[in-house]
């Protein structure tokens, strides 16, 4: 299945849910009035890509609109899909472009951490790269034996400890492991935790800061986000870009939600580019991030023809 198809496929949900608030917002008729823009707006919102970034687009569109004499809601709906396109965060290729880098990996539990870890370990030792894992969620159970089978599928080394050993200490060994082997590419998996918890905040940035100052490689710190949890994960993230200065974010399992624009929302609430998104559990669903991809994906198709047809 081609790139866009899949993505496409992925986003369906989401994608199904905004096209059905957005023909409930054409049905009113084309006219760019007032109530046209608030319902545009209320519409974003309530697509989950936050109100910062819908208020945002709106006011653009609306300068548009008057300076291009646009005629109709449909002249704008054509301008949608760039406009939220560039609403994203830039820099994604910085992390996952190629160039020797360590990689931390936080979130809440069960937001898809270690098989995203695993599944990037098995794109980069396919592509020729030397990858080690490391295991610094020493907490959960089978957590270790999780990533290993990952480690043995993709081919490549991963440092581990037993269970309740301290987590920075493996990020350590990782690191100097990976230094042996000459490994351009460091992925550690850590414990999930709530982000409301200050304590395990606490301990997350011990970790963090012990891989910023042991690792030669650049560091990046990656929160991976459950895209199901909706506008709880832009709560999330805030958290963890407060306490760790954040890199990038990861959106997982878009393909099992009506929230897809929470990857938005984040990205430009935070300046955060979006690095990969997941649209399925195979290990081709992990995708490189492409704004108007996605966008396109997400928004859809809006005939004028059909509306008129109605009326």
């Amino acid at each position: 299945m081609g790139f866009f198809s899949r993505i496409s496929e992925g986003l369906a949900r989401s994608r199904e849910k905004f096209t059905e608030r957005m023909n409930v917002l054409l049905d009113r008729g084309p006219d760019l009035d007032d109530e046209f823009w608030d319902g545009l707006e209320e519409t974003l919102i309530l697509a989950d890509i936050g109100g910062a970034a819908a208020s945002e687009i709106v006011e653009d569109l609306r300068d548009t609109a008057t300076r291009k004499a646009l005629p109709d809601a449909y002249a704008v709906l054509d301008l949608l899909n760039d406009r939220m396109a560039e609403a994203f965060a830039e820099g994604a290729e910085a992390v996952f472009g190629g160039d020797p880098a360590c990689v931390l990996f936080v979130g809440i539990n069960g937001a898809g951490k270690t098989t995203t870890v695993g599944k990037l370990a098995k794109e980069a030792s396919d592509a020729g790269r030397t990858v080690i894992l490391g295991s610094a969620d020493t907490f959960r159970a089978a957590a270790v034996e999780q990533l290993e089978e990952w480690a043995r599928r993709a081919d490549v080394e991963i440092c581990t400890r037993e269970r309740g050993s301290d987590p920075a200490s493996v990020c350590y060994d990782t690191i100097e492991r990976a230094e042996r082997l000459g490994a351009d590419l460091v992925l550690i998996d850590t414990a999930g935790r709530l982000h409301t918890s200050a304590d395990l905040m606490r301990e997350l940035e011990k970790v963090v800061n012990v891989v910023r100052k042991r690792s030669k490689l650049p560091v990046y710190t990656v929160l991976v986000i459950d895209a199901t949890t909706g506008q709880n994960g832009l709560s999330q993230a805030r958290e963890f870009d407060r306490a760790l200065d954040l890199d990038g974010v990861i959106v997982t399992k878009l393909d099992g939600t009506a929230k897809g624009g929470i990857a938005l929302a984040v990205s430009h609430e935070l300046a955060l580019p979006v690095l990969k998104i997941g649209v399925g559990e195979g290990l081709d669903d992990l995708r490189d991030f492409d704004p108007r991809a996605f966008t396109r994906a997400f928004v859809g198709e809006f005939d004028a023809r059909e509306h008129r047809a109605d009326a």
